[in-house]
């Protein structure tokens, strides 16, 4: 299927990470243009950019999202150097360790976590605003939040990174009404991960039972893969066919439902771990 995304410009957040790279990949596979977003693996993205042999349709962008007229000015610099922005993916963020209850959680952290994770995506949407556009082919612009299933279930030891996410729903809610007065076709969505396999995850996945206990929580009894996310986010960015979605959340998590499903011997931790390297 035709996802209509060729010649797209992408402004993609957090583009070194492991979700973020995946990203990057799936829609340089549908043939768009991207700009690529890092701020402390900056020089890593660019030799990733190199290693991909992209120079042609990829841009480097370094930001701390944190910042808003950082991210205003890395926006700018991507409509200049392709013309304009088709869609964004506000996908940069952090998940801080260790586990601490709110009482033990410092003033610092708190407030960092909700600046990447909550004002980062609320400057990365506004620059994005500012630049909208419409297309004469009426293929509206997307916008797409990556948030967690932490901002639907909660996540105990981690309230910094759950209300931040949980902050999301209240901007796809909003937005999905206000793009539409800068481009009547524009959408506002957002993908909400579970547990997947990515350096973020990785140091609390490799601790002994961690895989065990969330996946008890699934259907399906697997974790997701970076690709997973980055499939479905092309979907909803693409205008052939998720034209008419706006202002949806969709969950990533195997069916996750915040209650136990399995027990401990129904979970084989060491076949988990091996599909979620399958490609």
């Amino acid at each position: 299927m035709d996802l209509q995304l060729a010649g797209k410009v992408v402004f993609l957040t957090g583009a070194s990470g492991g979700i973020g790279r995946a990203l990057a990949r799936v829609f340089a596979a549908e043939g768009c243009r991207l700009a690529l977003h890092a701020h402390a693996n900056i020089a890593w993205l660019r030799e990733f950019i190199t290693a991909q042999n992209w120079q042609d349709r990829a841009l480097a962008l370094a930001a701390d999202v944190a910042d808003p007229d950082a991210v205003h000015a890395a926006m700018d610099a991507a409509a200049k150097h392709f013309g304009r922005v088709d869609i964004c993916v506000a996908n940069a963020g952090k998940w801080p360790q260790p586990d601490e209850m709110i009482h033990q959680i410092s003033v610092s952290r708190m407030r960092h976590t909700i600046d990447v994770n909550l004002y980062g995506a609320i400057w990365t949407a506004r620059a994005f605003f500012s630049h909208l556009k419409p297309r004469s082919d009426n293929h509206g612009a997307s916008l797409t939040f990556i948030g967690s299933t932490a901002g639907r279930f909660g996540e105990r030891g981690h309230v910094d990174y759950s209300l931040s996410k949980a902050g999301l729903y209240g901007l796809v809610r909003t937005l999905k009404n206000e793009i539409t007065q800068l481009d009547p076709f524009g959408r506002v969505n957002m993908v909400e991960p579970g547990w997947t396999v990515t350096e973020m995850a990785r140091e609390a996945l490799d601790r002994e039972g961690t895989i065990r206990r969330v996946v008890k929580t699934m259907p399906l009894r697997q974790l997701a893969r970076a690709a997973d996310i980055a499939r479905v986010v092309a979907v909803l960015s693409s205008p052939a066919v998720s034209r008419h979605i706006s202002g949806e959340v969709v969950t990533v998590a195997g069916g996750m439902e915040g209650r136990l499903l399995w027990g401990d011997n129904d979970i084989d931790e060491a076949a988990v771990r091996a599909r979620a390297r399958e490609s």
